[in-house]
């Protein structure tokens, strides 16, 4: 496969204890974790009644790619965007299954949209103003990998900047058994052709990935998201890249030179 490039312009980041791309960076230089993070996400994008009534899935999606268009200085109106998560919302889900099991007529409609898989997508096209193209992508362990594909893809098309926004939240229920994921993780990255930031060149290939050992991956690995963990950490360390879990026997091998 050709190499993909781009510039990393911007980065967005939210963990449980690690609630920004800076506590993040704190975090893997010095282990030091900040006092009396809050528990979940406060995406200033919404209305409070809204961001209160927000699940997690979206609250944590949109903190993170407004954090990353606000660290790139770029208009997040004006990007196209790829948001990625390997099983959406699964409280949201176990929700609906069980009241679809019980009392159907109980649904909520509210719960009902949030239940899609591109719900956080939505969110953030309507709050932003937003008509550029929108991607959900699912790809289960892949799916970090798979939507960095997709918008490296889109910015080798023609595109000048491309957002991409990755999340995932905890198990409950019957899915928890079948669907290991624990807290509450997401990570954004503003894609570039041109301008300052690192410069990301990615080429995918037949290989495996070995156990993930840095500070980030180490601290967030319960949760479905953390196979994106790996590249997280090189860029808060400063390394020379990354290998990420693409498929079944297949890998996304990230460099990266750090102006």
């Amino acid at each position: 496969m050709t190499a993909l490039n781009a510039r990393i312009a911007g980065i967005g980041f939210w963990c449980n204890g690690l609630p920004s791309w800076q506590a993040a960076r704190d975090f893997v230089a010095n282990r030091a974790l900040p006092s009396e993070p809050p528990a979940k996400p406060q995406p200033q994008l919404l209305a409070p009644n809204e961001r209160r009534r927000a699940p997690e899935s979206v609250a944590v999606a949109l903190e993170v790619a407004l954090a990353a268009c606000t660290d790139a200085e770029l208009d997040p109106a004006t990007l196209p965007s790829v948001f990625a998560s390997t099983h959406g919302d699964l409280a949201i889900t176990d929700y609906m299954c069980a009241t679809l099991a019980t009392d159907p007529a109980a649904l909520s409609p509210t719960r009902f949209h949030n239940s899609v898989h591109n719900a956080a997508a939505g969110y953030w096209t309507i709050g932003n103003g937003c008509t550029a193209a929108t991607t959900a992508i699912s790809a289960f362990d892949a799916s970090f990998a798979q939507g960095l594909l997709e918008a490296l893809s889109q910015l080798a098309a023609g595109e000048e900047a491309v957002l991409l926004a990755a999340y995932d939240t905890t198990a409950v229920g019957p899915a928890a058994t079948l669907w290991a994921s624990a807290g509450l993780l997401g990570g954004a990255l503003v894609l570039a052709r041109t301008g300052a930031g690192p410069r990301l060149t990615a080429t995918l290939g037949e290989g495996r990935v070995s156990t993930a050992t840095g500070p980030l991956a180490a601290h967030g690995a319960g949760n479905a998201m953390a196979p994106m963990l790996p590249l997280f950490d090189a860029l808060a360390a400063h390394a020379p890249g990354a290998i990420l879990h693409a498929g079944p026997g297949r890998v996304l091998r990230v460099e990266l030179q750090h102006d």
